[in-house]
């Protein structure tokens, strides 16, 4: 099917021409004629399925019916979405299907200064793509009213749910008039997203693509068995010599994404880390210098990363395996867009291994082990710490080994020598 076929109005249709597009993804063929009908929809898609198209090229032929104004431009459709990149990427998206369609749209999210947003809100927009938090404080200054809203949609519903953001939904929820269009999408449909989702769609059409664990599919995926203390070697080592222009390398904290990048920098490989502790400023820096291959690697954290949409990513390495399946899954799916071939590297350690077989569990296959790689794993048992008080193993003669005191033979000694103690945790035999 092309685009054309999906009864979308010609400005449009060029704009899509002009993109580079002429085939839509399942979502889009999908959901675009279900939204240009009216109807509220569930959409269960992950991020990288072309949803975010799928909700705004009917967004913009819906707005674009009636584009009479009297006075100020009013906000009619609203897209709320939990992050900052996220929302740029919506924004961007926007700005691009619509340039032949005479409709106005701005983005506004925190953690810069607000005087910008504000002046653009002042003069009027027909869309607005925000983040909870943002939006919320601007509606408060009175910058802000959704009393008009025609079409909602909110965005990765999941993640809203994981950053806590389900109180500032409920408040936007209430603040938006009763008779309005909603779209609603999320990766996953679990019983909170289901109970969310009932309070906001009416009589919706549910569809839902590419089920969690086929992504993992067409991305090709290997697996390193290597210590934890020889992580940041190994990184360097593959890099070295993978040809691939564009990494995107996971941790599951953000002190170990900035400790990965000191490493690389040391190492002469370009690269910048994207996390919440980030400034918005620094963040956007990173993936402005990511997209235009200034730098070679971004290192990122799951939230954060939710909203990098790079095209022809070429290589996702997993320098921690997440411990949720399902977050693998989201992760290597940053690669293998489009059409384009995709590549998937992960490292396990031994504390990995029971994460490593719930991945495989979920995604159906077993991850091809790479073998003789210069660091192979050699611990393979963790060492249990011995008990306190523990007596030695008896019946072995002159090599039995003096028993550790026990902590209350500890205190006796030190009071006998005069000395102040402690009991319980302090102590450590």
């Amino acid at each position: 099917m092309q685009f054309s076929e999906l009864n979308i109005i010609q400005p449009i249709l060029k704009a899509i021409e002009e993109e580079g597009y002429t085939t839509p993804t399942p979502i889009q063929e999908q959901a675009i004629p279900l939204v240009l009908a009216g109807n509220d929809l569930m959409g269960c898609a992950q991020t990288g399925t072309g949803k975010t198209a799928a909700f705004s090229i009917p967004i913009i032929q819906l707005l674009s019916k009636n584009k009479e104004y009297k006075g100020k431009r009013k906000i009619r459709a609203l897209i709320v979405t939990p992050t900052r990149e996220l929302a740029i990427q919506i924004g961007d998206s926007l700005k691009a299907y619509g340039r032949h369609a005479g409709l106005a749209s701005t983005v506004i999210f925190g953690g810069v200064n607000q005087n910008k947003q504000t002046g653009v809100l002042q003069q009027g927009v027909d869309i607005l793509v925000a983040t909870p938090g943002r939006l919320l404080d601007l509606m408060m200054q009175g910058f802000i009213s959704i009393r008009d809203v025609e079409i909602f949609v909110l965005d990765e519903a999941d993640r809203m749910l994981d950053m806590g953001f389900i109180h500032d939904v409920n408040k936007l929820i209430k603040a938006l008039p009763d008779e309005r269009q909603n779209l609603f999408f999320s990766a996953t449909m679990a019983p909170e997203i289901l109970k969310l989702a009932g309070t906001i769609l009416k009589d919706p059409v549910r569809v839902e693509v590419t089920p969690v664990s086929s992504t993992a599919e067409i991305i090709q995926q290997s697996l390193y068995f290597v210590d934890k203390g020889n992580k940041n070697a190994l990184l360097v080592d593959v890099l070295s010599e993978q040809p691939a222009t564009s990494v995107l390398v996971f941790t599951r904290t953000k002190h170990g994404a900035d400790k990965v990048v000191k490493h690389l920098m040391k190492h002469g490989i370009k690269s910048d880390a994207i996390h919440g502790n980030k400034s918005q400023n620094n963040r956007q820096r990173a993936l402005s210098n990511f997209k235009d291959k200034t730098i070679r690697v971004l290192v990122a954290t799951d939230i954060a990363a939710r909203g990098i949409d790079v095209e022809e990513m070429e290589l996702v390495i997993n320098f921690e395996l997440p411990n949720i399946s399902e977050t693998y899954v989201h992760r290597i799916g940053r690669t293998g867009r489009a059409g384009n071939k995709g590549t998937a590297i992960s490292f396990c350690d031994y504390e990995e291994k029971a994460y490593l077989k719930d991945i495989e569990k979920l995604i159906h296959t077993t991850i091809p082990v790479v073998e003789g790689h210069p660091y192979p794993m050699e611990v393979f048992v963790i060492e249990k710490k011995e008990q306190r008080g523990a007596r030695p193993p008896r019946n072995q003669g002159a090599q039995t080994k003096k028993p550790r005191p026990t902590t209350e033979q500890k205190v006796d000694a030190a009071k006998k020598k005069g000395k102040k103690t402690w009991f319980g945790k302090r102590d450590r035999y």
